[in-house]
């Protein structure tokens, strides 16, 4: 196993362990809170990380291994799952743990060798095996990092004079800049 591997494999093993620690351990309502209108809310990153997780990046590896030559692009705008007031985030979480065994059971097929395969993506051209993992171990933690930052959202303004050490997390940035 090649550290990119072991590496991708590990991130999206603790990962699915954090998604489901989030949609389990907390209310509906820090879920479901927009850090900021027209930015996703925690339950929505993580439907989204449902969403891409088979139809998108396991399918991608496949398509690598198998050595065809084209992925399809994928417009989270267009090709997403709704997430509702009535959704439950148990029920979502538990859809991911089961799309992210599969993935990894994927994962600890793919070789050395198959890092080095290539396809040609509709919008960004020649891209390998190897970018792709790291994409899907970047694009994993990224979303994960957006959806704290929005459950985050529910305490920075009620921080006090704390509030200016979140700046950089803070959604709404002009009251955290008055308030230092």
């Amino acid at each position: 196993m090649t550290d990119l591997l072991g590496r991708t494999i590990s991130i999206l093993r603790s990962d699915g362990a954090r998604w489901q620690a989030l949609a389990t351990g907390l209310d509906r309502e820090l879920l479901m809170r927009p850090p900021a209108p027209g930015e996703w809310s925690a339950l929505e990153c993580l439907g989204h990380a449902v969403d891409t997780e088979a139809a998108v990046f396991a399918a991608r590896v496949r398509t690598l291994r198998t050595g065809r030559a084209v992925l399809a692009s994928y417009d989270p705008d267009s090709e997403s799952t709704a997430i509702t007031a009535d959704t439950d985030p148990a029920i979502v979480a538990g859809r991911l743990v089961a799309l992210r065994a599969e993935s990894l059971a994927l994962l600890a097929q793919v070789t050395e060798t198959d890092l080095e395969r290539t396809a040609r993506h509709a919008e960004l051209g020649e891209v390998t095996m190897r970018e792709l993992l790291n994409e899907w171990a970047a694009h994993d933690l990224m979303h994960l990092v957006q959806a704290e930052r929005a459950v985050m959202q529910a305490f920075i303004p009620h921080s006090g004079p704390w509030r200016r050490y979140f700046a950089d997390h803070d959604a709404d940035v002009s009251r955290a800049d008055a308030s230092g």
